[in-house]
């Protein structure tokens, strides 16, 4: 016994409050409508019809079928028995309109409400016009009022239905391209992240070693040429001081993310190759630098990865290869940039810049391939030594 009562408990716990009114205005509006059509109101008729109408409808979103067809022989079985004498259709206005407006898949329910009030009606023509001795006239007018009802009926059920699908339609649309719009923000950070990450590396790295290349040279010189050392060491001082200024702007980009992400250093570009490898020259490294064509008609986004490359390639070459001459090639024309960095030193030592993601040759091929360029970068083969090379295109360049 307490299982079937916790069952009912659940059950009337499960009926929402709309339900329920709804349920109670339409036992008190059957009621109504059959004192208005000048129907009899008695006990054992109109009062049990109207009641059985409402307590149906508390499960019409579970089974709205089942809620129309029980409805409907309710109707037709108190009409034929004579209990009630008032309507056949608008009794169950709910229950039809329940069952057309439900939009759920798999439940084609405006054809289900459409074919069971057409059988309805049919039903009560050829009960009524034999039993009740009405004349066409009058049967016409009966029936006419009750297809035109249930056609209403199924109308305002259809716009409904396709109110409720144009809103399921705009908040997938509004979710999806809420989705788009966080799939587009995460990838403008990772590409920042890894912009600012190459911004750093080239910054930091380059620095450090400029700035202790200066220092050895000052170290070196500090007794025999001491006008050599304080030039060193102004040339460490200025390396610093870019440096600094590139850091803040690095750091005013993390601060205010909805700015642009690659800060672009007017002082790094092509036109600034003489004075960047007059800064890594040192004691027992020649470096040679060559250019052709117009650099000052590249766009700044390609200037700017030519001087990142070439700035890396030589750090490398510093750092990791003991070269005692690099060249640096940088050609313009036929519409694209192709970048040279050669040294005579170990091949074997300049990878190891690669080993940390973002950093060293991945850094520099990141850079290129963003342009839509290739780069190369390997031992020189036979020769020895390193070799990095770099091709950018321009579109509409021609030197």
């Amino acid at each position: 016994m307490d299982r079937p009562l916790a069952r009912t408990a659940a059950a009337l716990r499960a009926i929402r409050p709309a339900d329920g009114l709804l349920a109670a205005g339409t036992a008190v509006a059957v009621l109504a409508g059959t004192a208005r059509l000048g129907g009899r109101l008695d006990a054992a008729g109109a009062l049990p019809l109207a009641l059985w109408l409402g307590l149906l409808l508390l499960a019409r979103r579970r089974r709205p079928l089942a809620v129309l067809l029980l409805s409907v022989q309710a109707v037709v079985v108190l009409r034929t028995s004579g209990l009630t004498d008032i309507g056949w259709v608008w009794p169950a206005s709910v229950a039809y309109a329940a069952l057309a407006a439900d939009d759920r898949p798999g439940r084609p329910g405006l054809p289900w409400a459409a074919g069971v009030g057409l059988a309805e009606l049919a039903f009560a023509a050829a009960w009524e016009v034999p039993t009740a001795g009405t004349g066409p006239r009058d049967a016409l007018a009966s029936f006419g009022a009750e297809a035109l009802w249930l056609a209403l009926l199924l109308a305002a059920a259809t716009a409904y239905r396709n109110r409720l699908r144009w809103r399921a339609e705009l908040d997938a649309r509004l979710l999806r391209e809420a989705r788009e719009r966080d799939l587009e923000a995460g990838r403008r950070i990772a590409e920042a992240r890894l912009e600012i990450a190459r911004e750093l590396h080239d910054v930091v790295g380059h620095t450090l070693t400029v700035v202790g290349l200066q220092l050895r040279v000052a170290t070196e010189s500090l007794e025999d040429s001491p006008a050599e050392a304080r030039a060193a060491l102004d040339t460490a001082q200025e390396v610093r001081t870019a440096a600094v200024r590139d850091l803040r702007a690095l750091v005013h980009v993390l601060r205010a993310p909805g700015e642009s992400p690659a800060p672009v250093d007017p002082a790094a570009g092509i036109p600034e190759l003489a004075a960047l490898v007059d800064r890594m020259r040192a004691p027992g490294l020649v470096i040679a630098l060559e250019t052709a064509g117009d650099p000052a008609a590249l766009p700044a986004p390609v200037s700017l990865a030519v001087h990142r490359v070439v700035q890396e390639a030589l750090t490398n070459t510093v750092r990791h290869s003991g070269a005692s001459r690099a060249e640096v090639t940088v050609r313009s024309a036929g519409g694209r940039v192709e970048v040279t960095v050669s040294d005579d030193g170990r091949a074997t030592a300049a990878p190891a810049a690669a080993d940390t993601p973002g950093h060293g040759i991945r850094g520099m091929a990141e850079r290129v391939h963003a342009l839509g360029g290739e780069l190369t970068a390997g031992a020189r083969g036979d020769r020895g030594g390193w070799l990095v090379r770099a091709v950018l295109p321009v579109p509409g360049f021609r030197a």
